[in-house]
């Protein structure tokens, strides 16, 4: 038994079929109450807005007063409030197997519909027992509904709240037309190669698409194609089953598994190998993958979302890159100007990443001073992005209420390698306070892995001039929060 009261409102102008579904409903009256009674869809439309929530279930009436009645009175109270149920009752004229005329309700939004009772034509509406149910199958639904908005209200929110976090800065012609593309390709459910420098912000440009489409509820599955080892690559795209080879003990969901119906980011899709690359145009072609120790192929749903900073048509003329693959990966592509190339999103991006990590630190916002700017403007950022964001971290480290050329020139990473007068590698005349070893080793490596990056076209190449495996070193990396 119910612990809640079904508020109902009831849609009818007649007396006498008033009076017989007020019977009906009072066999449950502990459970049941009608809310309001009116007799025509205005009337009805009006109740509903003004006392939203005060209803749970409306019995109406298919054939009322005034002109808004039957389906287009359904389809406007469920514009209204979408978790409200309806329950329509029809004249005895009407046949019960017209399907056509049943499914015209349903897909205005009926919950269930009945004629008129004609077994104790005085007294009951309805056969009372069937009649009686279904309102209380209509409120279950009620609060099914609203259940689902409630989720569904989270859910949008966590996704409006990744969107601020990832927002793209800038207001240079060529980043207006990237948050365009952004948009246009969103729509669509396409694959879409991304170019662009390190640093430039591919994986945030992917992470709009994903999050501004109609899978954005599902997941985002990064993978660094360059970090993972390539006698491992196959697994962990597809995964295997359990005994598939040694050390195989249980089974493991390849990422385009875990990836199902929503999109996977191949960045550095270039480092990927030929064996790996046949693999992926299958999955692209027919939507399957095939796991190691396993003979059927399992259907995948997933979006791709590809990014380089080599240029793969070169790579296709040199046989390094398989062209078919091009061509699927390549449907849309979208390029990203390096920062040099848009000076008038530099301020802006200065300005953001000032203020976000002047407050996750704790410190006051620094003055820049004009022929710091000036210097920041000019700066070539072959490191893009990601070396602005690094050098404004650092410059916030020195905890100055005011930044000069001098200060910003002391955090580039340029003057930490320039040479000094007596011939040493590094130059700590420009060290104001003496750091603890750990702290100055951190900075270090800080530093010395957005250089070897910066010099380098890819993680895997940057792995292997630092002597570091490209798992280590996307580890690393993490831990530098230079991922």
């Amino acid at each position: 038994m119910l612990n809640e009261k079904v508020k109902i409102l009831l849609i009818e102008d007649e007396d006498f079929d008033v009076r017989r579904v007020k019977n009906t409903i009072d066999l449950m009256q502990q459970n049941l109450e009608i809310a309001d009674i009116v007799s025509n869809g205005l009337d009805a439309l009006s109740l509903i807005k003004d006392k939203s929530n005060s209803f749970d279930v409306i019995i109406m009436d298919y054939q009322i007063a005034g002109g808004l009645r039957g389906e287009e009175l359904i389809l406007e109270i469920k514009k209204i409030d979408y978790s409200i149920q309806i329950i329509v009752i029809t004249k005895l004229t009407i046949d019960m197997t017209d399907f056509e005329f049943a499914n015209r309700l349903l897909n205005a939004g009926a919950f269930w519909y009945c004629t008129k009772y004609p077994g104790d034509i005085e007294k009951f509406i309805y056969q009372p027992t069937d009649f009686l149910i279904s309102i209380f199958n209509a409120f279950e639904k009620r609060k099914l509904e609203l259940k689902n908005s409630i989720s569904k209200s989270k859910l949008r929110q966590n996704v409006e709240e990744i969107l601020l976090q990832k927002k793209i800065i800038g207001n240079h012609e060529a980043t207006k037309m990237l948050l365009d593309q952004i948009d246009k390709y969103a729509k669509t459910d396409v694959n879409v190669l991304i170019y662009g420098e390190s640093g430039t912000g591919k994986e945030l440009v992917a992470n709009n698409i994903h999050y501004r489409s109609n899978r954005k509820y599902e997941k985002f599955v990064p993978i660094n194609c360059g970090g993972l080892p390539h006698d491992l690559i196959e697994s962990e795209l597809f995964g295997y089953e359990k005994g598939a080879f040694t050390g195989a003990v249980n089974k493991k969901l390849g990422l385009f598994e875990i990836a199902n119906n929503g999109t996977i980011f191949l960045d550095e899709v270039s480092e990927l190998p030929q064996s790996a690359q046949v693999k992926l145009l299958r999955v692209i072609q027919e939507g399957e993958i095939e796991k190691i120790g396993r003979t059927d192929r399992i259907k995948v749903d997933v979006r791709i979302i590809a990014a380089t900073n080599k240029n793969l048509e070169e790579l296709v003329r040199e046989n390094k890159f398989r062209e078919d693959l091009y061509y699927r990966l390549n449907v849309v592509p979208i390029k990203i100007q390096p920062l040099r190339k848009r000076q008038s999103d530099i301020t802006e991006l200065i300005d953001h990443f000032l203020i976000r990590f002047s407050r996750e630190m704790g410190l006051q916002n620094p003055f820049i001073e004009k022929s710091g700017n000036e210097y920041l403007l000019n700066y070539s950022w072959f490191g893009n992005v990601r070396e602005l964001k690094n050098v404004v971290q650092r410059l916030l480290f020195l905890d100055s209420n005011k930044i000069d050329e001098k200060l910003i020139k002391s955090v580039l990473s340029a003057e930490l390698y320039s040479e000094s007068k007596d011939g040493k590698i590094f130059n700590f005349s420009s060290i104001q306070d003496i750091l603890p070893l750990k702290d100055l080793e951190m900075e270090f490596r800080h530093q010395y892995f957005s250089f070897v990056r910066e010099k380098s076209i890819s993680d895997a190449e940057a792995a292997k001039r630092l002597g570091l495996a490209p798992p280590n070193y996307y580890r690393m990396s993490k831990e530098l929060g230079l991922k």
